[in-house]
């Protein structure tokens, strides 16, 4: 009798089986092009074939470096086919900080928005990459992610053989250390999240999506893009999250489902174009990365009536989405995070893991198929990570009755600007290298656009002078624009404890 073992459930079997099962449905629009589901696969084949053409083995990690585009979408999908690794780092990262993720990842390959040239170049020299190219160039002697989709090439699927825990992403995340860590993420894990998003948020094949935010970031790409593809679902993307542009399409191509971070939805209903635009069928509005105020929350229950509100709560390292409170929800808890998702266990803990009672603030802690495997060459912050068996997600809350989540603040110090996270300590580094500052403290205060305004506290040096602007200046050397204070304050001294740790709870009430 002959036997044969199951197809591995990676994310690129999914996605082979999504193509055959809507093979003429559109599967992704970018500007004025378009991607049915079986051309998106078989350009999906093209360049993979090419990947493997140029050197790559399977394994091998390549950076993705640049703004949203079909040829962003295509790479990553086809880096997966090959049995590579996908590195992706966000396109404002300066060429310091974009060599460290090209060194600590090891990668062997790298592609890049042609306009970021000028960072890429100082970040892989004398590195050991294989492989260069570029998402969509006019270079003739470049590698050309969307030529090479378009192009006449041998499109049979690569003979690779993908097992669901492979690796399939390494998701950087910054912590309380100035270094970024990487989260090792593998097919399954990431299968086991797509599953649950379908489910718990309610996507559907027949409602199409608008993608604006970028794709370097967990949200965009692992809770609704790839859900998306996977159900068969048309994904209209946008390389950048521009309001009048995002109301424009939603009204144009009837769209119907979007997410966005509180501060993107606060532009949003700012925007003129807000009541001039016919936003009726827009019935699904998702939000998440960063905390809502419950002010703005309101405004859009009565400014998009109709529209289902979800709130999402994850991290990268859970794939990421770990919560989700539901529009049936809303009314009652509005602050609220939600509920774990079907894939994820959550508790309240002390510091000896014994579980707190409802209404009682302990840190969030997770279990589940979603989670990360490790950090890569980490095996420390792995180790304390998982102490006790549970991922530690660095979050206080505190649970209600009825098993609804609250998120009350952070354990590391982190900041959340604009939904994305900032190590204080990297700001703080890259202050500490002026001549003239002698102590720094960073924190993050609320602020109206960005939910958390990066803000430095600064003792200067006895005698040494230097502006606001000038030290912001300096920081513009060592780090990306989002990293930037927003503000910078002086001050005669640093509260402190008696071991010497600087006190940033203090600072926070006295600012």
């Amino acid at each position: 009798m002959i036997t044969t073992a199951p197809q591995a459930n990676t994310i690129s079997a999914a996605l082979s089986r999504s193509a055959r099962k809507n093979a003429t449905s559109v599967a992704l629009k970018f500007l004025d092009r378009q991607w049915t589901y079986q051309a998106l696969n078989l350009a999906v084949n093209k360049i993979a074939n090419q990947l493997i053409e140029q050197g790559l083995k399977k394994g091998d990690r390549v950076v993705a470096y640049g703004k949203n585009s079909d040829a962003y979408v295509l790479a990553w999908l086809a880096i997966l086919r090959a049995g590579l690794v996908h590195v992706p780092t966000n396109f404002a990262l300066s060429a310091e900080e974009l060599r460290y993720v090209v060194q600590q990842s090891e990668a062997r390959g790298i592609i890049s928005d042609l306009s970021l040239a000028a960072h890429v170049e100082p970040a892989i020299k004398d590195t050991n990459l294989v492989f260069k190219a570029h998402f969509h160039s006019s270079e003739a002697q470049a590698t050309d992610i969307l030529q090479l989709a378009l192009a006449d090439l041998p499109a049979s699927t690569p003979e690779v053989a993908l097992a669901n825990d492979d690796l399939a992403q390494f998701l950087y995340t910054s912590g309380t250390t100035a270094a970024p860590k990487a989260a090792m993420m593998t097919h399954q894990a990431l299968m086991a999240e797509y599953m649950a998003c379908m489910v718990e948020l309610d996507l559907k094949p027949n409602e199409p999506m608008l993608a604006a935010l970028p794709l370097y970031h967990s949200a965009q790409m692992h809770v609704f893009l790839m859900p998306a593809l996977l159900l068969g679902t048309s994904v209209r993307l946008m390389e950048s999250p521009l309001p009048d542009q995002c109301l424009e399409w939603i009204e144009k191509e009837l769209l119907v489902t979007f997410f966005a971070p509180p501060t993107f939805w606060i532009a949003l209903l700012r925007h003129p174009d807000f009541d001039k635009r016919n936003l009726s069928s827009l019935k699904k509005a998702y939000y998440g990365a960063s905390i809502m105020p419950v002010p703005v929350l309101k405004e859009m229950e009565q400014r998009l009536p109709g529209v289902g509100l979800y709130n999402c709560y994850g991290q990268s390292e859970i794939a990421p989405l770990a919560t989700v409170l539901r529009p049936e929800d809303h009314a009652d808890r509005p602050a609220s995070a939600g509920r774990p998702i079907i894939t994820v266990e959550t508790r309240i803990v002390d510091l000896d893991m014994n579980d707190m009672p409802p209404g009682q603030q302990g840190e969030i802690v997770h279990r589940s198929p979603q989670l990360l495997t490790g950090y890569w060459n980490n095996p420390k912050m792995t180790e304390e990570a998982f102490q006790g068996g549970w991922f530690h997600s660095g979050d206080v809350g505190y649970l209600d009755e009825e098993g609804y989540l609250f998120i009350v603040d952070r354990i590391k110090d982190v900041i959340n600007t604009g939904g994305v996270v900032v190590a204080s300590r990297e700001v703080e580094e890259a202050l500490f290298t002026h001549p003239a500052v002698s102590e720094v403290a960073v924190i993050g205060m609320p602020d109206d656009k960005w939910i958390e305004a990066i803000t430095a506290v600064v003792v200067l040096k006895e005698g040494a002078s230097v502006t606001e602007a000038e030290l912001i200046q300096h920081a513009r050397q060592h780090l990306a624009p989002f990293k930037l204070p927003k503000k910078i304050v002086f001050s005669d001294s640093l509260p402190k404890s008696t071991a010497g740790k600087i006190l940033k709870r203090h600072l926070r009430k006295d600012i």
